[in-house]
């Protein structure tokens, strides 16, 4: 239970990638003032985790109201996020691509911050997956509800000290931790892919 705990936090940490938004962040917060930044960060939190919950609750019933067998989904969400992965690895750096992404102060909350840094579309599928109906209790998925709000609140913490942070790691040391972590997230991508497959064909294709 502990070990499956920690696995869901590692995965949970690659695709939401506390530390690769802050750079994003202060690139886009220059000029503010400090209770201004803050309200960003704040907002810019509570919009993913609205958008992450969408997922968590309500997606896996409309797959199922469109008949589409939660294996395929998983297949699919699986090569998702190993596509994902692999522009962590050897794509520009999340930090890099996001920086230049232009917005106003109106959106800034709402793009880049909330969508696609901190709830990125690898965030959504992972969550999705985490949550299964069909593979985790109910009990597993709270706890899964709770390790990802985890996350999220400790991504605003950092973007509240985003300045230190980004003091102490600069955007070089962002990249490299947005790399190591999607080595970590291509092989859960792997192995949900295998599992896909693996209840697709014991469970029989749909008719």
């Amino acid at each position: 239970m502990f070990d499956s705990l920690i696995v869901q936090f590692v995965v949970l940490w690659a695709v939401i990638d506390p530390i690769g938004s802050v750079p994003v962040y202060l690139t886009k917060t220059i000029g503010l003032s400090i209770e201004d930044r803050r309200k960003v960060a704040l907002k810019a939190v509570l919009i993913a985790t609205g958008i992450l919950m969408f997922f968590l609750i309500a997606a896996q019933g409309l797959f199922e109201a469109m008949q589409i067998p939660l294996s395929a989904f998983q297949i699919a969400g699986g090569l998702v996020l190993f596509v994902f992965a692999l522009t962590m690895i050897f794509g520009e750096g999340k930090p890099e691509h996001e920086m230049r992404m232009s917005s106003n102060l109106s959106e800034l909350a709402v793009y880049p911050l909330a969508v696609p840094s901190i709830a990125s579309p690898g965030a959504m599928m992972a969550i999705v997956l985490l949550t299964d109906n069909h593979r985790f209790s109910f009990i597993n998925q709270v706890m899964t509800t709770f390790i990802m709000l985890l996350v999220l609140l400790i991504t605003y913490f950092l973007l509240l000290a985003a300045n230190r942070v980004q003091d102490w790691i600069g955007n070089t040391g962002a990249a490299v931790i947005s790399r190591v972590m999607g080595l970590i997230l291509a092989a859960v991508a792997v192995n949900n892919v295998l599992v896909g497959i693996q209840q697709f064909f014991t469970l029989g294709t749909p008719s």
